[in-house]
């Protein structure tokens, strides 16, 4: 019954989005869809990308240091590990994990207020693609953010990292330099940037799903945010498995 009822669920997921991948009847329109979905999706999330990830640059570091750093380690490795750590892991998936919870929900319930006020259907009425014209601009406008986002949160996270340098002396900034600079690979911070676009694809088209096919009241609007949150967490840990293994 579970299996039979994931398989329904996939399909009208790939009606759904057939119907959303068509050519913009309007593209001055969808352009400016796509802009204002960039500024509330993707900068919107800034403020909380930077302060989660100072704060799990600092704390990556002063756990390495403490509590796994020892006499037969270099002084350099608390900053090679915050630095891997960041590009590799937090900055694209664990971060994705963060907006799912934020950009997932508010995508949801948006769509699913609308719905539930019957915009959607007068859109229909009026011989509009509310599918194209409602959810593709935020496909493409958290799929556009996200790599800067990455980028905000990496750079975040070494600020933290040297904040316990600086202000908390848990380490030396010439060894934490030392670390971060030692053996850098460059194809590191590329993985994560893709990863990251199928992950915010992810994030965008399942809440964009869940609220665009609420049935029912208010608190319909409530369960199928709560769905989104969790199938897009799901699928982000779930892809992040395959997506590491094929990019490494």
């Amino acid at each position: 019954m579970f299996i039979l009822s994931g398989l329904h669920t996939f399909g009208a997921y790939l009606r759904l989005m057939g119907r959303v991948f068509s050519r913009p009847e309007r593209m001055r329109i969808f352009f400016k869809q796509c802009l204002k979905e960039m500024a509330q999706l993707g900068v919107g999330s800034i403020g909380i990308v930077l302060l989660i990830s100072f704060f799990i640059g600092a704390v990556i570091c002063i756990q390495i240091k403490l509590n796994i750093q020892s006499a037969w380690m270099p002084m350099w490795v608390s900053g090679y590990t915050t630095r891997e750590i960041m590009l590799l892991e937090f900055s694209s998936s664990i971060m994705c994990l963060i907006l799912a919870g934020k950009v997932g929900s508010n995508i949801a319930s948006e769509l699913g207020a609308m719905r539930t006020t019957q915009q959607i259907d007068a859109l229909e009425i009026m011989g509009v693609n509310s599918a194209s014209f409602l959810i593709l601009p935020k496909i493409v406008g958290l799929v556009a953010m996200i790599p800067f986002l990455v980028i905000f949160s990496t750079t975040s996270g070494v600020i933290g990292a040297y904040a316990t340098a600086y202000i908390g002396h848990i380490i030396t900034p010439t060894d934490l330099t030392a670390g971060m600079q030692h053996d850098f690979t460059q194809w590191y911070f590329w993985m994560g940037a893709i990863k990251s676009l199928f992950f915010a694809f992810i994030i965008a088209s399942v809440s964009s799903f869940y609220g665009y096919t609420v049935e029912g009241g208010s608190n319909e609007v409530g369960k199928a945010s709560t769905n989104a949150v969790v199938s897009s967490s799901m699928l982000i840990l779930f892809s992040d498995m395959f997506l590491t293994q094929l990019l490494s």
